[in-house]
């Protein structure tokens, strides 16, 4: 009776997680678009649920919540979904949408979108073969060889995100990074804007006076009857026809000057919003976290060169390990095990709150910056690829910040994999993108002032 119970509570959270997973893609991604795909919104949903599904059982695990035959059957029932959807489903319907799109495959859309999986499973295979994820005892068709590449990819990604975003976090939030914007600048921008723009415009004129003068002459010369008349039109080009290609040379020059400085009036319309923004309450805040999180990033940089450096990787959670050094240092009695086990859960609560939130914004933004009416579905898809391989990812290095007893089940379910590899490639990837993200703002910063002087 107590696992029947346990099933109707774990499936009225999917159906919940799905609904949210709906509403967020017809109310977020979906919304200025008026053709849907209800099976790309249903692989969507149902993507997001059991990925929802899996942070839930986490908590679940740390709260004792449910029994623990019905929590390990459900972690094994949503594993085996979930991996059935990012390696099956969406591959082949990102495959069938792109085939879609093409006109001289649509006949044999399902062959070529057949094609399309099996070139995606043999390289998903290979993937693999590079690294040590896996223990001798799989076989070839365990559990265990999907989570494997699936993880190595989510852990790319996961670090990839992380070290830009620790980077960036600081650049955006501080006002140390602010350029000094005045109204002068700006009105001088928007000036020589104008400027540019009535350029382009009296050019478009002179090119439009001179179409309607050469048409004008076309009809005189074919009012000329005899045959030195025909031979003329035919050998002599119409007058005024090479200033015309130089002037629209001219003026494909100045609407692009006028791009760039529209965009840049922008740009310092943002950062003069920032400056005043960085004056109020909120904003000193915010650039008091940005200091936070700059010390952050630091040590963050500092630990993952140091975890590389001597292959290091810890044994016991943050948490318990931080209010163990705490407690010898003041020597006070202390029940480490009580308050790490409550502790742990509320940073767990934490990071699957931020890290769902975070995901979605950047989809979100992502979605936009790329999308059309054509790529929309197979976007989508690729989101709902990259969100369930995330989630994944995110299971097996969440696991490292759990206490050691509630690290049993996960590791069971998750099977006898290479824990230690995957937060080592976390460290290698996440040094690589922060330091990569450091330079590429260090040089975006500077060149900034230099691209306003010239403009």
């Amino acid at each position: 009776m107590s696992f029947l119970v346990d099933s109707i509570i774990m499936f009225t959270s999917q159906v919940l997680f799905f609904g949210f997973g709906w509403l967020f893609f017809m109310r977020q991604l979906f919304k200025d678009y008026e053709v849907r795909q209800y099976v790309v919104q249903v692989v969507f949903s149902v993507t997001f649920a059991f990925s929802c599904t899996m942070f839930e059982l986490i908590i679940f695990e740390i709260l004792g919540a449910l029994s623990s035959t019905s929590r390990y059957f459900h972690w094994k029932l949503n594993l085996y979904v979930i991996l059935l959807v990012l390696i099956f489903v969406v591959p082949f319907y990102i495959g069938y949408f792109v085939v879609s799109n093409i006109r001289l495959l649509q006949r044999q859309k399902l062959l070529f979108a057949c094609v399309v999986w099996f070139t995606f499973m043999y390289f998903f295979w290979k993937l693999g073969d590079p690294f040590p994820i896996l223990s001798p005892k799989h076989g070839i068709l365990s559990i265990e060889q999907l989570i494997s590449r699936v993880g190595v990819i989510g852990v790319t990604l996961m670090a990839l995100l992380s070290g830009f975003g620790a980077v960036n976090c600081p650049y955006t939030y501080m006002s140390y990074f602010l350029r000094n914007v005045t109204d002068s600048d700006i009105l001088a921008l928007e000036r020589r804007l104008l400027q540019t723009m009535d350029m382009i415009v009296s050019k478009k004129k002179r090119i439009a006076m001179t179409r309607r003068q050469m048409y004008q002459r076309g009809e005189d010369q074919n009012k000329q009857t005899g045959f030195w008349g025909m031979i003329k039109s035919v050998t002599s080009s119409p007058p005024g026809s090479e200033n015309l290609s130089l002037i629209q040379q001219e003026v494909d020059a100045l609407e692009e000057l006028s791009r760039q400085l529209f965009l840049e009036t922008v740009d310092l319309q943002a950062t003069k919003e920032r400056i005043e923004y960085s004056k109020t309450f909120q904003g000193k805040y915010f650039n008091f976290l940005g200091y936070f999180f700059s010390i952050y990033c630091v040590w963050k940089i500092f630990m993952a060169t140091i975890n590389i450096v001597f292959d290091r990787v810890g044994k016991t959670d943050p948490v318990t390990r931080g209010i163990e050094i705490t407690v010898n240092y003041l020597g006070i009695q202390f029940d480490v095990k009580f308050w790490s086990q409550h502790i742990s859960f509320i940073l767990v609560g934490i990071i699957i709150v931020t890290s769902i939130r975070g995901l979605l914004i950047t989809l979100t933004k992502f979605f936009y910056a790329i999308s059309s009416s054509k790529s929309s579905n197979v976007i989508v898809l690729v989101l709902a690829q990259i969100m369930g391989m995330y989630f994944v990812s995110s299971v097996l290095l969440m696991r490292m910040s759990m206490p050691l007893e509630y690290r049993t089940i996960v590791t069971e379910v998750l099977g006898e994999l290479q824990f230690n590899f995957y937060h080592r490639w976390f460290d290698v990837i996440f040094l690589v993108s922060a330091l990569s993200s450091i330079l590429f703002l260090y040089l975006a910063h500077k060149q900034a002032p230099e691209k306003h002087m010239n403009l």
